[in-house]
């Protein structure tokens, strides 16, 4: 599946990326919010541990898990930018500031 994220670049979603993502029992009644959080971030930060990976951060109140940040872990290679993995979390992680809403 192809996504779009804020800037218009595509980002592929797979289906064996989204089985992963969905063995997180929170993510299964929330996995159409990985688009969202990318077409619509609060926060873009480039990871500390590696250079090519970016997570998008999105801020949704009233889950059944509480008040949580998505986090959305996308890789870029040179043609290339597809979602590693996705979850919730009580804070952005930190790392450079890509974009900020």
């Amino acid at each position: 599946m192809n996504l779009i994220d804020y800037t218009g670049k595509i980002i592929h979603l797979t289906d064996e990326r989204l089985a992963h993502i969905k063995e997180h029992p929170e993510m299964v009644a929330h996995s159409i919010k990985i688009n969202e959080t990318l077409a619509t971030p609060d926060i873009v930060i480039r990871s500390k541990t590696d250079a090519d990976v970016n997570l998008y951060f999105k801020y949704y109140k009233k889950l059944s898990i509480g008040d949580k940040y998505l986090c959305v872990v996308v890789k870029y290679k040179e043609d290339d930018a597809f979602v590693i993995t996705a979850y919730f979390t009580d804070s952005i992680k930190r790392g450079d500031i890509i974009w900020k809403r």
